[in-house]
């Protein structure tokens, strides 16, 4: 159903997709365990959104965040260890980053040569960027890697002017405060990491 929301044509499944992928960025930020179901919920309504605008591999994509957002609930659970009952904020290794970068050009080069042969996609390179530059950073969020942040920033960049181009401006808007919120996490994510070290500098 097509209907106006703050004078910006729209649909309900983007209104919806609106309000909990908003509220699910803000409770990242938090480090809120509530980020998760919200989130896939979230993917649920996009997986409509973008199939219906011809973004397939963002449509795709969200099968994999879902699946990545069980991982996450459960490592945020339980991936601390013994010691304590939450995950810390930590930082991507080097051997983490070149498997990451390696893996990402990989994807890159295979989703964009998918979407340009078996699909009538008219941005194969930008949704496949996007969607190489999403799994990368969803992976340090279930890790809780502060440069996930970094990830997520970099990908809204390209997402804002995707969606304004496809007709999604309602859903442009929301990646505009998705970066605003992004930073708002990097600077709390940033304050946890510098605190968890703290101890062990004044041990030293």
């Amino acid at each position: 159903m097509l209907f106006n929301a703050f004078g910006v044509p729209t649909t309900l499944i983007e209104v919806l997709g609106f309000v909990s992928g908003a509220f699910c960025v803000w409770l990242v930020a938090r480090q809120h365990l509530a980020n998760w179901p919200l989130g896939i919920f979230n993917c649920l309504m996009f997986i409509v959104l973008f199939a219906q605008a011809g973004l397939y591999a963002d449509a795709g994509l969200q099968l994999v965040f879902i699946t990545l957002g069980i991982y996450g609930w459960w490592n945020w659970v339980k991936g601390g260890g013994p010691a304590t009952d939450t995950l810390p904020v930590s930082r991507t290794s080097r051997n983490e980053w070149i498997g990451l970068v390696g893996a990402g050009a990989l994807g890159l080069a295979a989703i964009a040569l998918l979407l340009t042969t078996a699909t009538d996609s008219d941005v194969p390179f930008w949704d496949a960027l996007t969607t190489v530059l999403s799994l990368m950073a969803t992976y340090g969020q279930c890790r809780k890697r502060i440069e996930s942040w970094y990830l997520w920033i970099a990908a809204d960049i390209v997402f804002i002017p995707l969606y304004a181009y496809k007709g999604l401006y309602l859903t442009a808007i929301l990646y505009i405060g998705f970066m605003a919120l992004c930073v708002v996490g990097l600077l709390s994510w940033r304050r946890d990491l510098l605190k968890e070290h703290e101890p062990a500098e004044a041990a030293a």
